[in-house]
């Protein structure tokens, strides 16, 4: 039998403190209740749900900040071991916690006083659900090719176009979406804005269903009408915005492939412990030993960038554009291979659907590609390092 909590060795590395080990411990016994009696057949539902336990146990306060507050004030290493806890033990979990604060990241560094107070309050308690609108069909990595637009009409902006892979589309309640609004050619010409789920003119034109099923949609706006209020910070600087909101969860996204990855570990474990073969168990075998150090080195690799990461924002006050990149690349190819290579150990029975490794399998892929994927992530890192100072 695999481990009933991940490990929490790496909590005693400088990069934490007694408060992150007391958080570590909270999250352990809300997944103990939580989490339990869900139907993730009933992905929508499920997500719901999801919420609102997390907002009823007071753990989307990490996610998503207080009125009063912006974005930066979230710790990126309570964010990240929420991140990687809630991965380890259910992947749709971490995908509600995560969407809470994605969504409300823009709102909370631009929103208007009056929105923040009706929207955060609610998203923090898990009464509503958020979501991040910024791909398109033909502008996903390439935001400066976005199409949907947003024009001045008095005191209220008018949006038309589509937005497509939105996650949470379908069953959120406050939309960030990201239009051109024209001030200047590219990313420069784009304004962020919060729309409201019952706003007319906007549509839910698709469910898309992906392989580890979230709820995902593309969405429509015909003539949406909306407030002037409801626009995110200044003309123009949409891209701006998301790109600040990004950088905060960015290196959450490696967290949460390191719980995909720890749980892996942990299965694959117990497994070659258990499994008799050749008058021996698996774990007696030199290539389930070698194959298991590569994957506990991968795995210590991935965390120490996630932290540091994290570290750096929280405690020296640092950018960590490089660095948040660093770690979302390493964590999500490295899981990738963990994950593969639990698989493999398990043999037949990996590919079963309804095994954990089955399910972590099809719940890795994704995070290779969503928030930036991984050539994104390299060519971020190189630009970073040309431009350093002295190189």
């Amino acid at each position: 039998m695999a481990a009933a909590r991940p490990a929490r060795d790496h909590l005693d590395w400088p990069f934490f403190g007694p408060e992150h080990r007391a958080y570590a411990e909270r999250l352990d016994a809300f997944a103990a209740e939580g989490l339990s009696g869900l139907d993730h057949h009933d992905v929508d539902g499920t997500c719901r749900t999801l919420v609102r336990r997390l907002g009823a146990a007071g753990l989307l306060d990490v996610a998503v900040a207080a009125p009063d507050r912006d974005a930066s004030a979230i710790s990126s290493r309570a964010l990240c071991l929420a991140r990687e806890t809630l991965a380890w033990h259910d992947g749709l979990a971490d995908f509600a916690f995560a969407m809470q604060g994605l969504g409300t990241g823009a709102i909370a560094f631009a929103g208007a006083p009056e929105l923040k107070a009706a929207v955060l309050p609610k998203v923090r308690a898990g009464a509503f659900v958020a979501a991040f609108a910024l791909s398109e069909k033909d502008a996903g990595s390439d935001v400066a090719a976005m199409t949907c637009a947003a024009r001045a009409d008095g005191d209220a902006y008018v949006l038309d176009g589509e937005k497509t892979w939105i996650s949470n589309g379908g069953i959120a309640d406050v939309y960030t979406v990201f239009a051109r609004t024209g001030e200047a050619p590219g990313t420069r010409g784009i304004s962020a804005f919060a729309v409201f789920a019952d706003d007319p003119g906007f549509s839910i034109v698709e469910r898309i269903d992906v392989m580890a099923p979230h709820p995902l949609a593309t969405i429509r706006f015909d003539g949406c009408r909306i407030p002037a209020e409801r626009r995110l910070g200044a003309s123009g600087e949409g891209f701006k915005l998301a790109m600040r909101t990004l950088d905060v969860f960015r290196a959450s996204v490696a967290a949460a492939a390191l719980g995909f990855a720890r749980r892996a570990l942990d299965e694959a474990t117990a497994h070659a412990r258990g499994r008799r073969m050749l008058g021996a168990t698996l774990a007696d075998l030199q290539l389930t030993k070698a194959a298991l150090g590569d994957m506990a080195t991968g795995v210590d690799a991935a965390a120490l960038l996630t932290f540091r990461a994290a570290w750096r924002r929280d405690v020296q006050g640092l950018p960590t554009t490089k660095e948040a990149a660093m770690a979302k690349m390493t964590a999500t190819e490295t899981a990738q291979t963990v994950i593969d290579r639990a698989v493999q150990l398990f043999g037949g029975r990996g590919v079963r659907v309804g095994e954990t490794v089955e399910r972590l399998y099809r719940e890795i892929r994704a995070l290779r590609i969503y928030e930036g994927a991984t050539e994104v992530q390299k060519l971020i890192v190189a630009r970073a390092l040309l431009e350093e100072p002295g190189r």
